[in-house]
């Protein structure tokens, strides 16, 4: 009996030993630069405790992937499969919180190109398929009179505003808040010496950056951009129509690639073979170069541009010039097609 009484003080204190050590492995391992500050974590498709230690150690979640994966065991949070994907997760963040995440797939995240040129129904469906958000919320949340208003567009929606680029998007974001921060990277990347020439040449921002959605769905190569923004700037200038095929694909719907003939009588504010001037607003998202391009377009009185099935275009002075290089292009472009 007294050999009993001998051995639980000794067990005791073994446990609180043990106890303190833990909290003290816990305390030294979150002790990580900016505490409090969400880091990515990539965890890759059946990572090991052991793995996933290691690339929460590499985004600088915790200070060591040993005293993690000793903590997880001791207190049997390392039990359950991890499920694998992009994370953020909170830097100083305790064992069983992170853990919790990475079994629970919480605060996965979702890395998002937008291509240059794309349109709002396009990113709409790149949303619907990554993140689970409706088509219908993201075009809804485009067309919001608040938002409109922030960029100062008389348009139907913010088309043209949706700035082009790699997102990160965790899961269960909102519609608002994707549109919200595509419109805030629009606004960071707009150059103020762009604001600059602008004023210096009396043009809205606006018809900008729709001039410039249409050198972006023109243009085969970058270094055209001037050039097919200065064309569009001359026949302005001139009082001559734009005629520029994106614009009537866009008035379809974008449910072509190639415009036919019977299409140019659509009639859509859009088509700029019916209409004068530019559309009411953008077709799609514009890069920084197209917009550079249609902030300064090239010092030439080029009137015309015809594409090539290899990207380059080539701008003629006159119709007859024109419609030599159109008889050249379409050549070359059946004989691309019959190899």
């Amino acid at each position: 009996m007294a050999r009993r009484r001998r051995i639980w003080p000794a067990f005791l204190t073994l446990l609180l030993v043990s106890a303190a050590a833990v909290a003290g492995l816990v305390m030294i391992n979150t002790r990580v630069a900016r505490a409090g500050v969400a880091a990515k974590v990539v965890i890759p498709n059946g990572a090991t405790l052991g793995e996933a230690a290691d690339s929460l150690r590499s985004a600088r979640v915790i200070r060591s992937a040993t005293v993690f994966q000793l903590v997880a065991l001791f207190t049997g949070d390392g039990g359950g499969e991890i499920t694998y994907g992009r994370y953020f997760i909170r830097r100083g963040a305790g064992t069983s919180e992170i853990l919790a995440q990475l079994h629970s797939g919480a605060g996965r995240f979702h890395r998002l190109t937008i291509p240059e040129g794309w349109a709002i129904q396009q990113i709409a469906r790149l949303m619907r398929d990554s993140l689970g958000i409706p088509v219908d919320s993201i075009v809804a949340a485009s067309r919001d009179s608040a938002r409109r208003a922030r960029m100062q567009t008389p348009a139907a929606d913010v088309e043209g505003y949706l700035f082009p680029a790699t997102y990160d998007f965790i899961d269960g974001t909102a519609a608002g808040a994707v549109v919200d921060t595509m419109l805030l990277t629009f606004d960071r990347r707009w150059k103020s010496a762009w604001d600059t020439t602008l004023r210096r040449d009396g043009r809205a921002r606006h018809a900008v950056v729709t001039l410039a959605s249409i050198v972006e769905k023109e243009a085969g190569r970058s270094s055209d951009r001037p050039m097919i923004a200065a064309v569009y700037m001359n026949r302005l200038r001139q009082g001559m129509r734009l005629q520029a095929d994106p614009t009537v694909l866009y008035a379809m719907g974008l449910v072509a690639k190639r415009v036919m003939f019977a299409d140019l009588r659509i009639e859509s504010p859009y088509n700029t073979y019916r209409v004068s001037g530019l559309p009411p607003g953008p077709i799609a998202s514009p890069g920084t170069a197209s917009i550079a391009a249609a902030v300064q377009p090239a010092d030439t009185d080029v009137m015309f541009f015809v594409a090539f099935p290899d990207g380059h275009s080539q701008f003629t002075h006159t119709f007859a010039e024109h419609s030599a290089a159109v008889k050249v292009a379409h050549a070359a472009r059946d004989s691309a097609a019959a190899r």
